[in-house]
């Protein structure tokens, strides 16, 4: 995949159908992991537990990742989608991770932490080298259709 893929996990529709998002109020993070175990969209509980230890580390980086600032979940036309109107950037470091693949983007308030995608960044990024920003796709995060 190329440098800034998306991939949703497949589990995403049915945990969304159980009710276990509330994309209108929860709070979504984006953490960073390193290429020890990368995710797949057939992983069959993607969760944040699954992911965090292998969680990159380094000044610049909060454990657990970034919170999303601009969620929006909506709907029209029988399209549902995912949204973030403010991008996720982590500031260059000379202390930062040095080490980063892929990005999971994952529901912090939901019980078990699920996970909902991933970003393959095309590894390694570092943080050392510039800032790593994640610039949402115009079109939304994720959508479903009726």
């Amino acid at each position: 995949m190329a440098r800034g893929d998306l991939t949703v996990f497949e589990e995403y529709p049915l945990e969304l159908g159980k009710g276990t998002f509330d994309l209108s109020s929860d709070t979504l993070k984006l953490g960073l992991i390193d290429n020890t175990t990368p995710p797949t969209a057939a992983d069959a509980s993607p969760v944040w537990a699954s992911y965090s230890g292998n969680e990159v580390s380094g000044s610049g980086y909060t454990a657990g990742g970034a919170a999303l600032t601009g969620v929006t979940f909506t709907e029209a036309s029988g399209v549902a989608t995912l949204d973030d109107t403010a991008n996720v950037t982590w500031t260059q470091n000379a202390s930062g991770p040095t080490d980063v693949y892929w990005g999971i983007l994952y529901d912090d308030t939901a019980a078990s932490k699920n996970a909902i995608c991933f970003i393959d960044f095309g590894g390694p990024v570092s943080l050392v080298d510039g800032n790593i920003a994640v610039t949402w796709n115009v079109s939304g995060i994720v959508t479903v259709s009726a």
